[in-house]
Parts: structure tokens; sequence; C-alpha cells
């Protein structure tokens, strides 16, 4: 039970799910597909996550021109938690109050800034029918069980998802969340809960979710750069990331797959992978990766080449004129539209998969499907850079290591990408 003061939410809750009209009843995000944070879904159009000082400080100090590769800072929101009638833990989102902001200043780079709080109930409205739809959270008797799937059915995707790793507890089951997003929200409710006899207040960035746009967001998360740890890791910590490093595909092309959901017309759901997977590719291995990611399971989607190709030599041209600037251990995703005209245009050969696409019990569906045919061959494609938590620059926070010249392990891990998928256009031109 949350003491957050009791206030309307400001602009970026319009759209949210409001408990009573003080807060935002926070959803899991279905459509991370990497991290260890757990990401959040507090509207239509925002995510947030734990707040890392660092993280939130370099977001509000960004060059204008890294802004177009970035998501959207919209500020900060007061978190906290409480468990219902049910056993079902909720996490509510309230405007951050300022006056709180210098009670947190001293707190460790890598912990969330929290303190205490006397709370009282939160009062809710509307019926109990209507409530039900609204959990958040897991039940607090099954937090280590493998029932997570069934305490989070209120909030799903109508396309299912299928793990193709062993490293997860799923399987090859099909489920209503990206395996890896339910992995991190149970973890994080797991962490809260465990901290719930302190009465802990959390703060959480606010980030344009960067899906939102896309009907089936296909997405591939990268983790880029040659080096991982930041400036400030101890010698176990660089140890442990320079070993990771050298294992893997960030040693020698300085990237690695972090995570991947794929649509696929044939079947009609999303194939993921996990960070484990990524870590173990060879260079191959990586390219075979990057060639799943642009497959439908119908066809590779070759329309995807240029533009992704044009995003990405873009985002290097800005990041070789980021002096000093480094970007130790954060991601690159690359996103496009899993529903789109000239895959469904070529299913005319495949009716019973065509099928899939289109209920035909609803006659406005066969209306959409035609619109997208003759939509443009043009495919939305996103490119952005997340997680900053390491990441440093000249006179950014007084930090005592100061680099020259860009990020060359970063732009190395970009020119690897263009390499690598410059080849796959010619090779299948």
């Amino acid at each position: 039970m949350c003491v957050c003061q009791t206030m309307e939410v400001g602009k970026h809750g319009k759209n949210a799910t409001h408990t009573g009209g003080r807060g935002v009843l926070l959803e899991p995000f279905i459509h991370q597909v990497g991290g260890h944070s757990s990401m959040m879904r507090y509207d239509d159009h925002t995510v947030c996550k734990p707040l890392i000082t660092r993280e939130q400080r370099f977001y509000e100090s960004l060059p204008p021109e890294m802004k177009e590769f970035t998501p959207e800072y919209k500020g900060v929101v007061s978190v906290c938690f409480e468990g219902d009638s049910d056993g079902y833990i909720n996490l509510v989102a309230y405007p951050f109050v300022e006056s709180e902001a210098l009670e947190h200043e001293d707190t460790p780079e890598r912990d969330q800034p929290r303190r205490k709080h006397s709370r009282r109930s939160l009062n809710r409205s509307g019926s109990g029918s209507d409530h039900k739809e609204e959990k958040a959270g897991l039940p607090a008797d099954c937090m280590e069980s493998n029932q997570d799937t069934k305490s989070m059915k209120s909030f799903h995707s109508d396309v299912p998802f299928q793990m193709l790793d062993g490293n997860s507890s799923v399987g090859s089951e099909k489920i209503t969340f990206n395996p890896w997003s339910l992995r991190c929200h149970k973890q994080q409710l797991s962490r809260m809960r465990s901290e719930s006899k302190e009465r802990k207040l959390y703060k959480f960035l606010l980030l344009e979710n960067v899906v939102h746009h896309f009907k089936l967001p296909c997405v591939l998360d990268l983790k880029m750069g040659t080096r991982q740890h930041g400036d400030d890791a101890s010698e176990e910590k660089a140890a442990r990331q320079m070993k990771k490093c050298a294992q893997s595909t960030s040693a020698t092309l300085g990237v690695r797959v972090c995570g991947m959901q794929v649509y696929q017309l044939d079947t009609g759901h999303y194939l993921c992978r996990n960070k484990y997977y990524g870590r173990g590719l060879s260079i191959e291995g990586f390219r075979s990766a990057l060639y799943q990611y642009l497959h439908n399971g119908v066809e590779l989607r070759k329309d995807l080449f240029e533009p992704i190709l044009s995003k990405l030599r873009s985002l290097k041209a800005v990041l070789e004129r980021q002096a000093s600037y480094r970007f130790y251990s954060s991601s690159l995703l690359i996103i496009y539209d899993g529903k789109v005209a000239r895959s469904e245009a070529n299913m005319e050969c495949r009716p019973e998969a065509r099928l899939k696409q289109v209920d035909l019990s609803h006659p406005e569906s066969l209306q959409d499907a035609s619109s997208t045919e003759s939509s443009t061959t043009k495919p939305k494609v996103d490119v952005r850079m997340i997680d900053f938590a390491h990441s440093t620059f000249k006179g950014f926070r007084d930090d005592p290591t100061v680099h020259d010249g860009p990020d060359m392990g970063y732009v190395f891990g970009l020119e690897s990408l263009t390499n690598i998928i410059g080849q796959m256009l010619d090779e299948n031109q």
C-alpha cells in the first residue's frame, strides 16, 4: 500500500489506466526482448524502467543530433507496489515530487533510488469485474513458481510467442508474452516483494515506447561495442564483462545478439531468442541470426535491407562526430513491422497461411488486408540506441576518465552490421 500524494497524473498518463484518478496502473511491456530491468507499459506511447541516475542525466544531456536515434526522454515517476485481496502485486505510478530529488542524489549508481515511506491504502474505482482485468503483477504465492504466464494473462498480445532457446522455463510452449519480458517482470516483482517490509518507493524513467508505431513489432536487441564494462566497474566486474566479450562476437564483430522476436507469417506467432543464445554464436552464427530476424517464415524480407542500411549509416555518421563519448553496455534496437504489403501479397500461393492472417468472420479484416497490400512498398524501419547506465563523455558528472575521439568499438559494431547486411543484399538481389 502506497502513500504517494493524491495528485492527478500528468500529460503522459492520459491514455493509461488510472486507480482512483490518482495513479497510473503499470502493465508489463510484452515486447521486451533483452536487458535485465523490467520494462513497464505506462500508456500507449510510453514505457518506464527503474531509474539509474547516470542514465537519467545522460538522457537529459544528449546532443540534439543523437535524439533521432534514442527514445524520447519524458521525465520521472514515483512507483510503489501493493497487494490486493486476490494476492496480486500491482505497480502504480504517481507524479514525481521534486522535493524528493535531493534525498536520492548520493544513491549508488547500481541501485534504484528509494526511501522509506509511511503508507495508506489506495481506494480503487470501478467494478470488481473491471478490476480483475487490471492485474499488472504476479500472485504473491507464485512468485517463484511456474504459474507466471497464467497470472499475467490479463495483459497479453493477440499473437503468441515461442522461445527457441532451451534457457527458458516455457520452452517451446506458446505464451502471450515474450518469455524474456516475463522473466524480467517476475524478477523485478520478486525483488520488490522481498523489500516490502521496508515499504520502498521507487523512481522510474519515462521513455518513448519505440514500438508503438508497429502492428506486429519485430525487434532485434544488439549489444554494441567491443567493451561492455563502465569506467567505474570493479576489477571483478570488468574481468567478467571482458570474458563475455572475448567469448562472443563482441570481440570479433563489435556486436552480439542480446534478444530477438520475429513474426512468422506461416504460423502466426513470434519466434524469440534470448541473450544466452547470442553469447554462444560464432561469426557465421551471427549471420544466421540476422538472416532469421529478417525472414518471416515465408520469405526473406529483402525490402528491409536498404532501409536498415540507411539508418545504420546515418547513425554511424552521427556517432563519429561525438568525440569523447563512450556507450559501454548500451544496446541497439532494430525494429520493423511484421505486417506489410509485400509479404502478404506473396501469400497468394500459400492460401492456408493467408487464411491465418485474415479473419473471414470480420469483413473489416478483408478491407484491412486489401488496404495493406495497396500501401507503399517502402517498409518502416527504426533504429534506436538504448541503455545508457554506463555511458560517459568529457565533462559528464565530473567523470575522472576522459576518452579521446569517438567510440570506435561501437562504430566497429555498426560497420560489421552494415557489411553483413550489405553482403546479404548482394547475395539475394
